[in-house]
């Protein structure tokens, strides 16, 4: 799903000496840095000593961050050293401090069809939230969000890492100036992310990770032909040799600075690719074939720099049945759903569910129309042997029932787990509302606490 235009399209760098421990660092007697701010770092300057009540915690090498002293974990989670150093910090911890901290370990797998964590199954189910790194919040405002989203049971939250701009303004991951690209690692790029990171991991929540964007919307593959081959032909992305480099150079920073963080559970390697984007404009030989080919390059790329972390497309979940008399099935998108997932460095399969902007809202009911794509690619997940999530699905109007139906069909396939779009918090103003949106007094946010807890109850 893209945001902001017709519902039709709408959608750590590695830690050597500390892994994948927090350590709890003991507030000073003067502090001053706020809950969720930063308190160290790689390259950081500023206070070190926290307000009372929060730790300042390690995240990563380039992000230490006080964090409310309230979450329980288990003491073999928590470092015995008493002091943590960065190349441009070193915080003594030789105080009492004993107050508890979050912490996110292990890395997401899979098993089969199961997602698994620290050997037990691992279900996941949660809501996407695109917006929570994008929007310029605070911390804390981050972290309500991800809260709200939380307290409906689940476990995972998709995300965007991306937004591809030419003219630097708020929160952007990369700028470019002509054809060439420049990472923005600053305190409005990947610093932001890093504050995402920090309050998922806060709330115990892991997060999917989009690379890029089929559509416009925050930059996308469009920007990259644009300015590398000054052409709208979207399916560039998928072959110029040029626009393939820049996205890896892309990818090998803002991967890499996370190979060794748990809370991201996976990459994607893109939010629904297609032959087309928002351009509408393609050479005339992109077909299925190019983009599988696309997806066999790109992901074997993530996993030769990031070992740790699962790998998926990101697909709307399109299969390639030429003679089959509706649109989402017939391949015309350049999406072989099957195709895809059978390649090796691909872990699991994303689904899309949108029957009304498919088309297929009478065909003969979103809620049945739906029902039978879950159980279709429920199917594509037992030949495969491999997990595969409806990882965005909404309707704008019956709602509740449509979702119910859903929901049962994603309990009875076997279906790996979902994340319903989209999540939405009351923050003074609210977080974006398509029509979509599910805030935590919506009728249907029972619902989907309801779900939550049948999906795992099901393991």
């Amino acid at each position: 799903m893209t945001v902001g235009v017709s519902f039709r399209y709408i959608l750590s760098s590695p830690s050597t000496a500390h892994s994948d421990i927090a350590v709890a660092l003991a507030t000073l007697s003067h502090a001053a840095v706020p809950t969720w701010g930063q308190c160290g770092g790689i390259n950081y300057t500023g206070d070190t000593s926290c307000v009372a009540g929060t730790v300042c915690t390690y995240l990563n090498d380039w992000y230490y961050q006080c964090i409310p002293a309230t979450t329980t974990v288990a003491p073999s989670s928590v470092s015995s050293q008493s002091s943590v150093s960065s190349s441009s910090t070193s915080i003594s911890s030789s105080s009492s401090s004993n107050a508890p901290i979050p912490v996110q370990t292990g890395f997401v797998k899979t098993s089969g069809q199961k997602f698994v964590l620290n050997g037990n199954t691992f279900t996941a189910v949660g809501e996407n939230s695109y917006w929570v790194g994008l929007m310029g919040y605070t911390t804390a405002k981050m972290s309500q969000s991800l809260s709200d989203i939380a307290a409906a049971g689940s476990t995972v939250v998709r995300t965007w890492g991306f937004n591809e701009v030419t003219a630097p303004n708020g929160i952007y991951y990369q700028s470019w100036s002509g054809s060439t690209p420049t990472v923005n690692t600053g305190a409005t790029g990947l610093q932001n992310f890093d504050n995402v990171v920090a309050a998922a991991k806060a709330n115990g929540l892991r997060l999917i990770v989009a690379l890029t964007n089929n559509w416009s919307d925050y930059g996308g593959m469009d920007v990259y032909v644009k300015q590398i081959n000054g052409s709208a032909n979207h399916d560039y992305f998928y072959t110029d040799p040029n626009v393939i480099s820049a996205y890896k150079n892309y990818i090998r920073t803002f991967v890499g600075r996370y190979v060794n963080e748990p809370t991201i559970m996976a990459w994607e390697l893109a939010n629904e690719p297609r032959c087309k984007g928002s351009t509408g404009t393609t050479s005339g030989t992109c077909a299925t074939t190019t983009i599988t080919k696309w997806i066999t390059d790109i992901s074997a790329y993530i996993k030769s720099i990031d070992a740790n972390h699962l790998v998926a497309v990101g697909d709307e979940g399109f299969f390639n049945e030429l003679t089959n008399p509706s649109y989402p099935y017939q391949g015309t998108e350049g999406i072989d759903f099957n195709a895809n997932l059978a390649v090796s460095t691909v872990d699991f399969g994303t689904v899309h569910l949108y029957p009304e902007g498919w088309g297929q809202s009478a065909n003969p009911s979103s809620a049945a129309w739906g029902s039978q794509w879950i159980d279709d690619h429920a199917t594509s997940q037992k030949n495969a042997n491999k997990p595969v999530i409806l990882e965005e699905f909404g309707v704008t109007s019956g709602q509740a029932a449509t979702y119910q139906a859903w929901f049962s069909s994603v309990v009875s396939s076997g279906l790996a787990g979902d994340l319903i779009w989209q999540a939405g918090s009351h923050l003074n103003p609210d977080t974006p509302n398509d029509g979509y949106t599910i805030y935590p007094d919506s009728p249907v946010y029972p619902e989907i606490q309801q779900h939550a807890a049948a999906l795992k109850a099901r393991g």
